[in-house]
């Protein structure tokens, strides 16, 4: 006998199922039986489990999760920053042998609705910072509105009461450490590098780079050993 808990992605309804079966009678329902004991309609193309994960900022952390997964043998459709979504439920065992394993990246399951939504802002962050080449045709409050489906307000007064600090200050500093990268990497001017972060002009890519750090792009350029912290410890 096999006992499951079932659940089903059908257009805008999930359907439970709880029910013990055996083998023979499973396959004639129309179930199929997969290498984790587990049950899924064999029709069932479409469904998917979604997982926020904190602090997966970089392509290097997507290695990471991808790699925990397939050591456990988990199925994914996809893996994005601080977002997968497996092609199976995972039980409660699932996720804390993920989290064991990805913690020792400095990421980790995060599954309280506060915690997902603080993710997901700063994931937007992270993407207009770090992967937006175009200057937006909007300002980042209304960008982040329309993304997550929330008023900025709403946002903004709840990633404060979370975490300590505004949006604004949070996205000044990770532009501030991806100024900091680029000008290392000496692959671009300062002209670029403001482009590239959505700053008006050099002058004010410069002006809130030394506000931040006391030192102008210039100085920091003569100042390569000068230690980057990271976005995790933000």
């Amino acid at each position: 006998m096999v006992r499951t808990l079932l659940k089903i992605n059908t257009g805008t309804y999930i359907l439970s199922l709880k029910t013990e079966v055996n083998l023979a009678q499973a396959l004639r329902m129309g179930f199929k039986v997969e290498n984790r004991i587990k049950l899924s309609l064999a029709h069932n193309k479409n469904w998917f489990m979604k997982i926020y994960i904190k602090n997966m900022a970089c392509e290097s952390c997507k290695i990471v999760v991808k790699d925990a997964l397939e050591e456990l043998d988990i199925s994914t459709v996809k893996i994005d920053l601080g977002e997968i979504e497996t092609k199976e439920e995972l039980s409660d065992e699932d996720k804390k042998q993920l989290n064991s394993k990805i913690k020792k990246a400095g990421l980790e399951l995060l599954e309280k609705k506060q915690g997902i939504l603080i993710e997901k802002i700063r994931n937007v962050m992270v993407e207009y910072v770090y992967n937006s080449e175009e200057r937006p045709n909007t300002t980042f409050s209304v960008l982040l509105s329309e993304k997550l489906n929330h008023s900025y307000s709403y946002l903004s007064n709840f990633f404060s009461e979370v975490e300590a600090t505004t949006i604004e200050q949070y996205l000044i500093s990770l532009k501030i450490e991806r100024i900091k990268e680029l000008i290392v990497l000496e692959e671009h001017t300062f002209s670029e590098i403001a482009h590239k972060l959505h700053y008006s002009s050099v002058a004010h890519l410069s002006n809130q780079f030394k506000k931040v750090t006391g030192l102008t792009p210039s100085h920091f350029k003569k100042l390569k050993e000068k230690r980057r912290i990271t976005i995790q410890d933000l």
